[in-house]
């Protein structure tokens, strides 16, 4: 892109340091007024769309928010530059099991209790806790920098989203996916509901082994059980059929201790021999696989648990006691009984919830459950044949595991915040489900023909859904796919691109979003599912409230900048893999916002002249537009890559180290009698389109700093903005020009190197001979040669020179440091060099005369090693031949 600056010069100054509060704020809001964010479809433009991971309606903004949202604004930003038709959907989920939590806590407080209130007044503090609380992250987020279009702000409890919720269960219901029956079930007795599988968390715990004898007419046997609170519903005592220990009691019968409950000794298989004592206390109501084994058996289920984790009267002893008060009690009366045999220190692992982090209880339970076996299969598929693309592809296995191993999902919950379930009960307890009570009735009345009948007369299930039985259909409902599934939305915007996430609920949700995408659109719900890692600190601990290790973002922001917080947060943070994060990252992103602050302050204090262009300073523009496209041809690669820190690293080389520590210091002009001359206009103007370039090359890394700075670069119409200006493409690259750069850089390094080494002023200008066959390539670059490397003359030579030798590409280069010179020290520097040179060359050689390498290694690589010996050999030469010079 081509940019006519004309005669133009900087409009404002701007100030002498950044402040990125009072800028932040100026342009967030200059993006909303002007609805830059705000997306409808375009049958001109190609969408590009992101629908963001619905955070929790109780939240607020953390790192891993941070880190996940950032790269979804990144994404949507330069898409949005790049003329797509840019849609990044926010909005919040309801999170039954948290909100619910929340109110109860906040009621509690009140001196209120949520079993004294019908469940519409329940619900009405929920709402009123929602709209009160609900919307503070995506507020915070505006602080990021997020450009989501706000208008298109979707929550899963709103009337259209839960509709579709509603019709999705009414449907798999109705094609026979969905059923409800006793099942074990995951109970977290805190939050007094089920929960997931996935919604488990394994926790290492050191226990108890309790060793109890139960006795019998014909004999006893011992068991060991880290839950002895749980003899009480024991409904058998199980041996392997081989055990020849046991052989004469199986069948037989033994008493429960305490209770004196018979129960008979059974054989399976399923006991190993070897561990414990070989005996098995057989517990179906609390563990699921004395569960399998229990209905294999056809054995008695006794739960003796209420649904707080207490002891109910089918305990028959301890009536009220909780779970871990009556595990103490029930050991204390076995060993006084004499039937504790011993007891041992044992070290396992126990089910957390992870919402509340309560002991998972096992218990049997009526609850609704989704087939996954058939809904699954296209997203198994699709997801290994790379229809949709895993970012990194080694989460493919885990993928690939969890849904061939896919179990049905248990999809009620014992709450009352959530989409409650469609199911209604006629008195005899017959279940009709369908969306509402009227549909309900008419079902009754024309499939049963009980046409006396009447609403009064149904009930509704009391439980709610699952909340990620809401949050797998969001691609679609945010578009209101299933209120019309054929409105100008959902055909535009779906399939959306690219979903970031992290990888704990790739199960959880991304799997369950594919299911539904296929289910219902046919098709995949994104393309693309960059995985984002754990934000861990430095001793390699997951950020959390809990431990106290997780700073505050808004604090943060506060103190370096959202755009300086942005890029420290994606200097180091590759897809996938955990981000050990350091504030120092964030104090590194400051940094450079105020380098490129300080970069343009310095441009735009420069006079301009109308004298023609130095041949250097259009050398040093030439070079740099040919680095920069080079440069962004990398970036792009890395965008389509998903390699999104290689992405902003390349660009903040570019910016910190070749525009502001070289391109700046060869064509700034010089200070004379403490006043700075002025630069020609041509290369003024150039300088200007170059920063524009740049500053829309990291325009969506950091938003706020590169709309202040281009929106100063020349006068902008009054609604312009660098989020609509084009993102670079790139050009050609001259190699040629890039290799005699890099010799200008190494030569300039060497000469300052050898000043400090020498203890020399950088002020003194130093003479330089120069031994070359390409004497063209030095007197192109010499202009930049004096300028940067503070020399006085170059003299071109083909013999002995006095001075401090170096070899760079096979020249041999000399500077006359006359009495600085010590012959000595100069020599033994060069064999030193020499000595290196060798070794490096017999190493490449070993490597070409192998023949395994040279049959197997790629032509290019051959190449690259033969070129290696061959400057090898030029530079032991000239080595060779600057020390024979000194003797």
């Amino acid at each position: 892109m081509s940019i006519n600056y004309g005669l133009f010069k900087i409009m404002a100054e701007i100030s002498k340091t950044y402040n990125p509060k009072e800028i932040e704020d100026k342009w967030y809001k200059y993006w909303i007024d002007n609805q830059y964010f705000k997306s409808k479809p375009n049958p001109d433009k190609e969408p590009y769309t992101i629908v963001i991971p619905p955070p929790n309606v109780t939240g607020v903004l953390h790192m891993g928010h941070m880190l996940n949202n950032t790269i979804q604004d990144v994404l949507t930003r330069k898409a949005r530059m790049e003329g797509k038709e840019a849609c990044w959907v926010p909005g919040t989920d309801h999170a039954s099991i948290a909100t619910e939590a929340k109110v109860v806590a906040m009621l509690k407080e009140q001196g209120i209790n949520k079993a004294d209130l019908s469940r519409d007044e329940f619900l009405k503090y929920c709402w009123e806790w929602t709209e009160k609380y609900g919307g503070i992250i995506l507020q915070q987020l505006r602080k990021l920098g997020a450009s989501c279009d706000w208008d298109r702000t979707r929550f899963t409890m709103e009337p259209s989203l839960y509709d579709a919720v509603i019709d999705v269960f009414v449907d798999l219901h109705n094609k026979g996916d969905i059923y409800r029956g006793h099942r074990m079930v995951n109970w977290d007795p805190q939050a007094k509901t089920t929960v997931s599988d996935e919604e488990v968390i394994m926790k290492d715990v050191q226990q108890k082994l309790y060793y109890i004898r139960y006795d019998g007419a014909e004999g006893s046997v011992t068991i060991a059980t880290t839950r002895p609170e749980t003899i009480m519903a024991d409904a058998a005592i199980c041996v392997n059929p081989a055990d020849e220990r046991f052989q004469d009691l199986i069948g037989k019968k033994v008493k429960i201790p305490l209770i004196n409950r018979e129960i008979t000794i059974i054989a399976d298989e399923y006991v190993t021999m070897e561990f414990g004592t070989g005996c098995l206390k057989v517990t179906p109501a609390h563990d699921q696989n004395d569960y399998a084994l229990g209905q294999k058996h056809g054995l008695e289920i006794i739960d003796i648990l209420t649904d707080e984790g207490k002891l109910n009267e089918k305990a028959l002893i301890l009536i009220g006691e909780d779970r871990f008060v009556a595990r103490k009690k029930v050991a204390k009366l076995l060993a006084e009984s004499g039937n504790l045999v011993k007891e041992e220190d044992y070290k396992s692992t126990v089910g957390t919830s992870e919402r509340t982090g309560a002991i998972i209880e096992p218990k049997i339970s009526l609850q609704w459950f989704l087939k996954m076996k058939r809904v699954s299969e296209p997203a198994l598929e699709n997801v290994m044949n790379d229809t949709i693309q895993l970012i990194p592809p080694k989460f493919k296995n885990t993928y690939n595991h969890w849904m061939a191993n896919v179990r049905d999902w248990c999809i009620s919950r014992q709450l009352w915040w959530g989409h409650r379930i469609p199911a209604f009960y006629m008195p005899d307890g017959t279940c009709i489900v369908a969306k509402t009570k009227q549909e309900a009735l008419k079902i009754a009345r024309e499939k049963y023909q009980l046409f006396a009948l009447s609403e009064q007369d149904l009930t509704q299930d009391e439980d709610v859904l699952d909340t990620w039985f809401s949050s797998w259909l969001w691609p679609i409902s945010v578009f209101d796919g299933f209120k019309d599934p054929d409105n100008e939305d959902i055909n535009y915007y779906y399939p959306t691109n690219d979903l970031v996430t992290a990888p704990e609920i790739l199960f959880f949700w991304v799997a369950r979003m594919i299911i539904a995408g296929y289910e219902y659109k046919g098709t995949y719900p994104f393309k693309n599912v960059y995985l984002t890692g754990i934000v861990r600190d430095k001793q390699g601990r997951k950020m959390s409230k809990s431990l106290g290790n997780s700073p505050d973002p808004i604090e943060l922001i506060e103190k370096y900048g959202a755009d300086g917080v942005r890029t420290g947060m994606l200097f180091s943070s590759p897809a996938g893999n955990d981000l050990p994060f350091d504030e120092k990252l964030c104090e590194q992103g400051r940094n450079f916002s105020n380098k490129i602050w300080n970069a343009f302050r310095l441009i735009q204090g420069w006079e301009t002249s109308t004298e023609v262009a130095s041949a250097s300073n259009k050398l040093a523009v030439s070079w740099f537009k040919t680095k920069m496209n080079k440069v962004v041809a990398e970036t792009l690669d890395h965008y389509n890559k998903f390699r999104m820190s290689d992405a902003l690293m390349s660009t903040y080389n570019l910016i910190w180290d070749d525009f502001c520590s070289l391109y700046l210091e060869m064509i700034k002009p010089a200070y004379v009698d403490g006043k700075g001359l002025p630069i020609d206009q041509e290369t003024y103007d150039a300088t200007l389109e170059i920063f524009d370039e740049l500053m829309r090359l990291i325009h969506p890394w950091m938003p706020f700093i590169s709309e202040e700075l281009w929106q100063s670069i020349k006068e902008r119409s009054s609604n312009d903005s660098i989020c609509l200006a084009e993102f670079p493409k790139g050009g050609e690259v001259n190699e040629s020009l890039l290799a005699d750069f890099e010799l200008l850089f190494e030569i300039v390094s060497t000469v300052r190197n050898t000043r400090n080494s020498k203890q020399i002023s950088p002020k003194e200008a130093l003479p330089l001979a120069v031994k070359t066959e390409n004497q063209a390539r030095y007197e192109t670059l010499s202009g930049l040669i004096k300028k940067m490397a503070n020399i006085s003359d170059i003299q071109y030579v083909s013999d002995k020179t006095d001075g401090m030798s170096f070899v760079i590409k096979g020249d041999e280069l000399t500077i006359d440091l006359g009495k600085n010179l010590d012959i000595e020290e100069e020599k033994a520097a060069l064999q030193k060099d020499l000595d290196y040179i060798l070794g490096f060359k017999k190493s490449t050689e070993a490597k070409l005369s192998n023949e395994r390498f040279v049959q197997n290694a790629k032509p290019d690589i051959i190449e690259k090693e033969r070129q290696k010996l061959i400057d090898a050999e030029t530079k032991i030469k000239a080595l060779e031949e600057a020390l024979a010079k000194l003797g």
